[in-house]
């Protein structure tokens, strides 16, 4: 696991890859926080599977209710993992949630590549409790040059402008 002396300034990072807890190589979101988006279990070519321990810091009421954007939260993490690019980005999603998480409940998630062309990826994602299933979503990524927080995505815009 990385450690805070490990951080370097996002101008000298030259980290391309970590080992999760599992010793699973991660290329991607490596300073994710497992307890809050899910553990990856088992990591394929074409697929993912990441388990949730539901924890009290997820609870949206007193009745034990998970709130479900921690069960959007770890999908997005599967998809993003097994895309498993230094440069994923989440650029939209199809998500319908099918039944209510409780705390306590351990939800196991399995991603799959459904589409695959260029540097896009459609990753689908469900989600069971059990043997009910609680999540369903598709997720569309794309793998970019940079990270997108280095992207010049304004310049382009104002580029634009001058021509108009």
């Amino acid at each position: 696991m990385l450690e805070e002396e490990d951080i370097l300034d996002d101008d000298s990072l030259e980290l391309e890859e970590y080992l999760n807890d599992d010793e699973i190589l991660i290329h991607t979101h490596e300073k994710i926080n497992s307890e809050l988006c899910g553990k990856i279990e088992k990591l394929e070519k074409e697929s993912l599977e990441l388990r949730l321990k539901t924890i009290p810091e997820m609870l949206a009421d007193s009745k034990g209710l998970i709130h479900g954007g921690f069960i959007f939260s770890a999908a997005d993490y599967a998809a993003m993992a097994l895309v498993n690019e230094r440069n994923v980005v989440l650029v939209a999603s199809n998500a319908q949630f099918l039944s209510p998480v409780r705390l306590g409940d351990e939800v196991h998630f399995t991603a799959t590549v459904r589409h695959k062309e260029g540097r896009k990826r459609n990753v689908h994602v469900t989600a069971h409790v059990l043997d009910i299933k609680v999540f369903e979503g598709e997720f569309k990524t794309v793998i970019t040059d940079r990270h997108v927080l280095k992207l010049n995505l304004l310049e382009e815009d104002d580029n634009e402008d001058n021509i108009l």
